[in-house]
């Protein structure tokens, strides 16, 4: 690859990608900066390499440009996790926490980047680990959330709750979610969690409609262990990643999450957070 390389990861489907890929790596290309792409980017980039979205951590790059939403911005944070390549979003949806760059600006920020005129934001992950009767039988890593809630069943998911060996509660709720401080504006906050900033050293647990009304949110250090024990009795859970992937639990199945000791960076060029909040939630000016 030239001197200088970067990534393209689209949401597939998204019409405006016709016009918006092609003028992309155009620009890339006149800039210098060899480029490849994802595979759900391949259909409007003829001739340019194209690999699976996980092998892209594989190649020295300068940064990834994520095309979509908060959702495809996650799917490429678990693929790149254990690299350094820093990850600008656009958003081409309509809410968008992490993807903070309007379209319409998108060419402003690739300047930003050539100027040296952005800085990173380095995002904290949650490592987690799936035991059955004593042996790990998956391992996932997240950027928003780890949830564990009911399978296609209609009724309350079971599950006892421990810190660091420490029993908290037993929990009967529709799902409860283990999240990052950046996952706490996605699941968590629609379910009455708290919003923390990202730079936070926390972890936080929050139930989904919880049988007792005395179940809040809990935020403890991201040096702890959280462990979820699914209900002996239970007949069907699952297991949710970033809400994206997962896998059935079985009643006795054991969830651990701690943080990760990868990291998600993200290339930002302006604001704050609390900027991003008053944007994407309405909050009143003074």
């Amino acid at each position: 690859m030239p001197a200088k390389a970067a990534a393209i990861i689209s949401k597939p489907g998204k019409p405006e990608l016709a016009q918006v890929v092609p003028a992309l790596l155009e620009w890339l290309q006149a800039h210098q900066y060899g480029v490849v792409v994802d595979r759900e980017t391949a259909t409007y980039a003829p001739g340019t390499e194209a690999v699976a979205r996980e092998e892209i951590g594989s190649r020295p790059l300068d940064f990834a440009i994520v095309l979509g939403g908060d959702g495809t911005l996650l799917s490429a944070a678990r693929a790149l996790a254990r690299t350094d390549i820093p990850i600008m979003g656009v958003n081409l949806g309509s809410l968008g926490f992490l993807t903070e760059v309007p379209l319409a600006q998108l060419y402003e920020a690739l300047r930003s980047i050539e100027d040296g005129k952005h800085y990173l934001e380095a995002r904290s992950m949650v490592d987690c680990e799936v035991t059955r009767r004593d042996l790990v039988v998956a391992r996932y890593e997240a950027l928003n959330d780890i949830v564990v809630g009911k399978g296609g069943i209609a009724r309350l998911s079971h599950c006892d709750v421990f810190v660091d060996g420490v029993f908290v509660s037993g929990y009967k709720a529709d799902s409860l979610i283990v999240s990052t401080p950046t996952g706490s504006t996605a699941y968590s906050l629609a379910a009455g969690g708290p919003v923390l900033m990202p730079t936070v050293n926390a972890l936080l647990i929050t139930p989904v409609c919880a049988h007792s009304l005395t179940h809040r949110s809990v935020v403890v250090p991201d040096t702890s262990m959280v462990e979820l024990v699914v209900d002996r009795d239970t007949e069907e859970a699952f297991l949710s990643v970033d809400g994206q992937v997962g896998m059935p639990l079985q009643g006795g199945d054991r969830v651990r999450c701690r943080k990760s000791e990868n990291q998600v960076k993200l290339l930002r060029m302006h604001g704050t957070f609390f900027d991003v909040l008053r944007a994407k939630l309405t909050w009143g000016q003074r």
